[in-house]
């Protein structure tokens, strides 16, 4: 309860932003919501907002289902100020994936690895399987219960972070969802888990498929057209699950550069620290030990040559050589 409430001081009298990653996830739409709402009771006013696309069906739904605002950086450019405070939630700073908004960066809570370290005036970053049991933590710690649609979204970022409790889980997480099940609207939460894919996603199963490659128990799989992030993720799911893959990398062409997506069951090697060492001069890459995204900016691409397919399965079979 102390540490919200040197959040909580340090917000009071400003303008308060939550900022979450570029492309939000049910995660990172969770966690902020759920902050948002919590820092209400406090008489702390904030606004949700982020830059880059909502490019995942399971996003666009939970925005809906919840009648949440978040917006793009480009609409709140003309108001934003130096001496606004901004709260960065299942995203850190310099991360690769989180644009610098005008604002200060005052907090952080995330649950995600610190691949480039920053000081903040308030932190929160633990190794979690998501960044709702964080937000989940805080309500509980301060004896204030969610409401049902605030119980319902942690739970199902919860939920949809750590694969239905198959990866990444914690026994914070496990206390978390024990927390939150009794006050969720379990309707609306089977409403949110079902059809979150649409017919066009199959397009890009058959690029997977087609463009397989193993070399010993990594595999590559490259989607040559544009892939939302989410489906980039599923689809490096759905590679992983082969049995003769412990790793999957998977990489999508984008007109923002090449969106990657990387899987490990291999205890050997930590998903998050592959992308960052791979794409280190070349883009920017993290996450957790079983899982993390990266990208290639479109600017950097005349680099890859005349076979980018090639270039980036070398980037990370150098740095496994090692």
């Amino acid at each position: 309860m102390n540490r919200l409430n040197d959040l909580i001081e340090l917000c009071k009298g400003h303008v308060v932003y939550i900022q979450t990653h570029n492309f939000p996830d049910p995660d990172a739409i969770a966690s902020a919501y759920g902050l948002q709402r919590l820092l209400e009771i406090y008489g702390v006013e904030s606004r949700l907002c982020y830059d880059g696309r909502i490019d995942k069906l399971s996003a666009s739904k939970m925005l809906n289902a919840f009648h949440i605002e978040m917006l793009p950086y480009a609409q709140l450019v003309p108001d934003m100020r130096e001496t606004d405070r901004i709260i960065c939630v299942d995203s850190q700073k310099h991360s690769g994936n989180v644009t610098d908004f005008i604002g200060d960066e005052i907090a952080c809570i995330d649950h995600h690895p610190t691949f480039v370290p920053i000081q903040y005036q308030y932190q929160d970053i633990r190794i979690t399987g998501a960044c709702a049991t964080l937000i989940a933590e805080y309500y509980a710690l301060s004896g204030r219960k969610p409401d049902v649609d605030v119980a319902t979204a942690l739970l199902y970022g919860l939920k949809m972070d750590t694969l239905q409790f198959t990866r990444g889980v914690t026994e914070l997480d496990i206390r978390m969802f024990g927390f939150l099940f009794p006050l969720c609207d379990k309707e609306k939460l089977d409403d949110l888990e079902r059809n979150n894919m649409e017919f066009t996603d199959l397009k890009a199963y058959g690029a997977a498929i087609e463009s397989i490659e193993l070399y010993d128990k990594v595999g590559f799989s490259s989607i040559p057209f544009s892939c939302p992030d989410a489906l980039i993720a599923i689809l490096s799911d759905f590679i992983l699950s082969l049995i003769e893959v412990e790793t999957a990398v998977v990489f999508s062409f984008r007109e923002d550069g090449i969106k990657l997506s990387v899987r490990s069951e291999d205890p050997e090697i930590h998903a998050g620290k592959l992308l960052h060492e791979a794409l280190e001069g070349i883009g920017n890459g993290g996450g957790h030990a079983a899982m993390g995204g990266g990208l290639i900016g479109k600017e950097r691409l005349p680099e890859l040559g005349n076979y980018p397919d090639n270039y980036i399965r070398n980037l990370f079979l150098d740095i496994l050589a090692k």
